[in-house]
């Protein structure tokens, strides 16, 4: 097939890496949401979105959000080689040269961000760089391997999209874009920690201080639960806040309780149990899908009726 072209060679002994590696470098699931949280966040600012500049900067966004995966695997070859679900990676299975990684994200990076600044100005732009900077330097060399807290305190990463395409679109950051800001970084700790509850094992082997190994397992679901009681109000706050309308708000509600109701299950049932944590952590990525999903959807409305 045309896509899997080899397209490099790495010189060091490694196989040819193929495109389809060098995109699996990129996260593209990962990428893929932050892109979604990103353009929403541009549609939702109250200024008028050319479709053409709105697609460009969701591009330089999205080249933006791969560089940082790009650079996380990079420098995360160790922790994915010790861990199951990651040990098929491109670079701890052998297929990209470290360094070719390291050139590629570093290119993708470079690129992303003097793109948005021609697009969009000097402030989104800096802060796709930020985000950037945060997620590979505080969050990865730093943060993943020093403290249980690395989620939470990392997760300022994964939240900065929305605000970037918020400053895109407005030239300005706006209380709108930190409330944006505040839902996933709210929603990531419960999303992750779930996560670490059925792969405890796999971060144990791996040496990263995820909550459930340093703090147990009980204390995790604790937390988890604090976590989406402040989630399922915060999400509500567009509503509440009148940039978003009634059906949002309604939207928003249901799936805020929705997601207190897993986090319930965590936390109320034996520890032995992973199947709670395994919902909770699927529920989790439905649940910010479809909130901006609803977001999305209210701002086209408001867009076609003339109210934004």
């Amino acid at each position: 097939m045309p896509w899997r072209t080899r397209i490099v060679s790495t010189g060091d002994g490694l196989p040819a890496a193929m495109a389809v590696d060098f995109l699996a470098l990129m996260k593209p699931r990962v990428m893929a949401l932050a892109v979604f949280t990103a353009f929403v966040g541009m549609l939702c600012a109250p200024a008028p979105v050319n479709p053409a500049f709105a697609l460009a900067a969701t591009a330089a966004i999205a080249l933006g959000a791969g560089a940082a995966g790009v650079l996380n695997m990079w420098y995360d070859m160790d922790i994915d080689a010790a861990m199951s679900r990651t040990a098929q990676r491109p670079i701890p299975a052998g297929r990209v040269a470290p360094s070719d990684a390291l050139n590629f994200g570093l290119l993708l990076a470079t690129v992303s961000v003097m793109m948005l600044e021609i697009l969009a100005g000097w402030l989104p732009a800096l802060l796709l760089a930020f985000t950037i900077f945060f997620y590979v330097v505080v969050y990865t060399m730093w943060l993943k391997r020093s403290t249980p807290q690395n989620i939470v305190i990392g997760g300022a990463a994964g939240a900065l999209p929305p605000v970037i395409g918020w400053a895109a679109a407005t030239g300005s950051v706006g209380i709108e874009g930190l409330v944006l800001f505040l839902i996933i970084f709210l929603w990531t700790p419960p999303h992750f920690w779930a996560l670490a509850l059925f792969k405890v094992g796999d971060y144990a082997r791996a040496g990263i201080p995820m909550l459930p190994n340093v703090a147990g397992e009980a204390a995790t679901r604790r937390q988890i639960f604090v976590y989406s009681l402040l989630l399922a109000p915060t999400a509500v706050l567009p509503w509440a806040m009148g940039f978003a309308g009634g059906l949002y708000g309604a939207a928003s509600a249901i799936l805020g309780a929705g997601f207190i109701w897993h986090a319930w299950k965590v936390l109320a049932f034996e520890s032995e149990d992973r199947r709670p944590a395994k919902a909770l952590f699927a529920y989790s990525i439905l649940y910010l899908f479809a909130i901006f999903a609803a977001l999305l959807l209210d701002a086209l409305t408001r867009h076609a009726i003339g109210l934004a």
